[in-house]
């Protein structure tokens, strides 16, 4: 088989990473999911990754001990299971068809009451669809997305991981209210451009530019006084960038926050009233 009849749930992901479809990435939630959250599925995702996941009748099994993350009890997994049972997400299929799955099927949870334990799981057939003949994707490092504080760097990271790979295309361009969803800021969240920014946006911006192998800024086109459109966009970091960031992800947590307050943002007047670009500044 050649490379370029590989599909992906055929690729074998490298070491420190995952593979995840970008029928998976490409999403919109009809329910806002915290960091943890996105963090369970992704792992239920890993786990389950490869030709097996064709198949609507399979379950798989992972261990609670993947799912609990820093806590000790299986308290919080229980409610983020059922959290993915019922949170809906919405797909544009290539034909332009909309597809709607819920992000995990039917599962079963050994003795919550157990330290240890596993979790038999399988996925909406709506899902195994949409993934089964998946040709995109995007390559997610298991240690950059362990970093990440918030549920807004996660959501940026991935999108821009589906396509910082692509031949030709160093940015996209979309309106506020898509660059809301692809953060997952939900209906009535945030309404303010301000707010946006400040909470959602500039934070997630900071800690992808500190972490990821890739650089992002951000351009913001107004109509008039109003924010209408937000251009993203990207490049891979060069060799003292990416080593740069692989330092910080060695560095203990102790100190990351005010690391992450020692960088500095740069707002660039690109056309008088109508563009503005934030960019990031690492510390020296």
């Amino acid at each position: 088989m050649s490379v370029s009849q590989y599909k992906t749930l055929d690729l074998k992901p490298d070491h420190g990473q995952m593979i995840k479809p970008s029928e998976t990435i490409d999403v919109a939630f009809a329910e806002g999911l915290t960091l943890n959250d996105r963090r369970c599925w992704n792992a239920l995702i890993a786990n389950a990754f490869g030709p097996d996941m064709r198949d609507e009748d399979k379950d798989f099994r992972i261990d609670l001990g993947e799912l609990r993350q820093n806590h000790n009890g299986n308290e919080r997994v229980e409610d983020t299971i059922e959290k993915l049972m019922k949170t809906v997400a919405r797909c544009k299929m290539p034909n332009g068809s909309i597809t709607r799955f819920q992000l995990l099927g039917g599962n079963n949870m050994g003795d919550p009451m157990r330290p240890r334990g596993e979790l038999t799981y399988s996925f909406d057939k709506r899902l195994i669809e949409a993934v089964k003949d998946s040709i995109s994707f995007g390559k997610l490092e298991i240690a950059v997305m362990a970093a990440f504080n918030s549920k807004y760097a996660l959501a940026l990271y991935e999108h821009v991981s589906r396509r910082i790979n692509l031949r030709h295309k160093m940015g996209e361009t979309y309106s506020v209210e898509e660059f809301r969803e692809i953060l997952d800021v939900q209906a009535g969240q945030l309404k303010a451009f301000g707010n946006f920014k400040q909470r959602a946006l500039a934070p997630a911006l900071k800690e992808v530019n500190l972490w990821a192998p890739f650089r992002l800024s951000i351009a913001y086109k107004k109509t008039g006084q109003r924010v209408t459109e937000i251009s993203l966009s990207w490049c891979w970091k060069d060799k003292e960038g990416r080593k740069a960031a692989q330092t910080e992800l060695e560095k203990s947590k102790i100190g990351r926050k005010s690391r992450m307050e020692g960088i500095k943002e740069t707002i660039v007047v690109l056309e008088t009233g109508t563009i503005e670009e934030l960019g990031t500044q690492l510390p020296e």
